[in-house]
């Protein structure tokens, strides 16, 4: 039995993830946005079979900073140990005509898909060193990588010279570009995901496994999730998208499969090997995907920028969080 903290268990391949640990008689701590979402999603693993003393919840809105701390400071009150750290959370706003701000005046998809999944992992890791066998799991993917298929699409990730990040909150794009590009917001969000994998690596001495993964295209039938801003910005236009990439051709990856995939990561002793890892779920010809181990972008391998990418999101952290 393992206790595990996973973010991103309330809807897609994070919810299914949590199901089949549950099943398998882990303890499953759940950060979630609201006590209603809390409670729902323990509500459905116990209806999928879990006991009701394995799920527990806390809130932790990963666009509000203090929200995460908050849990945290919980988490750090208890002193339980962990044995997987799961930063799974994430989104996207394609398609948007402007940035949209946190609480705290950051570009919303930096802050939930990357600053508040440092800030968790930078405050739990000395639980998750307690932990027996730990390992520390980040859902990336491979659109960070201009070379692979969603990386050649719009435009690519790249985090140039930080010089958004450098100029403080209030920032539109990471490279310092004025104009905001969504899409790209969410790329560069993933290129981050993998150096703050790199980089956490260096800082844990390469004591345990460090992974980050790619699941895939998943587009979920249902109207939550991942997708859900895309969603209610452009619904005509994600409709026909998700008709063309899940069922005419087959680019897409089930909802079932990709938990599956994730649960194995955080559990399955053949992901067991200290140090930084990269998999992903390559797709090899439509309805067909593989899943291997894989190498980043060459920006994603850069350990110097890794650094400073952590620590001026540091600052930025400690910035935000700063008494009023």
């Amino acid at each position: 039995m393992k206790r595990i903290l996973i973010t991103g268990a309330s809807s897609g391949i994070g919810l299914e993830a949590t199901r089949r640990l549950a099943l398998s008689g882990h303890q499953l701590t759940l950060f979630c946005r609201t006590p209603e979402r809390g409670e729902q999603t323990r509500s459905q693993l116990v209806a999928a079979g879990a006991m009701p003393s394995q799920v527990s919840w806390l809130v932790a809105d990963l666009a509000d900073l203090r929200s995460v701390q908050s849990a945290c400071d919980q988490l750090l009150d208890r002193a339980e140990p962990l044995d997987a750290l799961v930063l799974n959370a994430g989104q996207q706003r394609a398609g948007a005509a402007a940035p949209v701000f946190s609480p705290q005046g950051l570009e919303i998809t930096f802050a939930v898909n990357q600053l508040a999944h440092q800030l968790i992992a930078t405050r739990l890791l000395p639980l998750l060193r307690l932990g027996s066998q730990p390992r520390l799991v980040i859902t990336a993917s491979d659109v960070h990588n201009p070379a692979s298929g969603g990386g050649r699409v719009g435009q690519p990730a790249d985090l140039g010279d930080l010089a958004g990040l450098k100029a403080g909150a209030g920032f539109a794009m990471l490279d310092g570009s004025a104009s905001f590009d969504g899409d790209k917001a969410y790329k560069d969000s993933k290129l981050c995901n993998v150096l703050l994998g790199r980089e956490l690596n260096r800082q844990l001495d390469a004591m345990m496994p460090v992974i980050a993964w790619s699941p895939g295209l998943v587009i979920p039938r249902s109207s939550g999730g991942f997708f859900r801003h895309n969603r209610q910005s452009n619904p005509l236009g994600m409709q026909l998208f998700a008709l063309v990439a899940r069922d005419v051709l087959r680019v897409t990856e089930s909802v079932q499969t990709a938990g599956r995939l994730l649960a194995d990561l955080i559990t399955d002793s053949g992901y067991a090997t200290p140090g930084f890892s990269y998999w992903s779920n390559r797709l090899v010809r439509p309805g067909v995907h593989r899943f291997s181990e894989a190498i980043t972008s060459a920006e994603g391998a850069d350990l110097q920028k890794a650094v400073d990418l952590f620590r001026l999101s540091d600052d930025l952290i400690c910035e935000a969080l700063a008494p009023n």
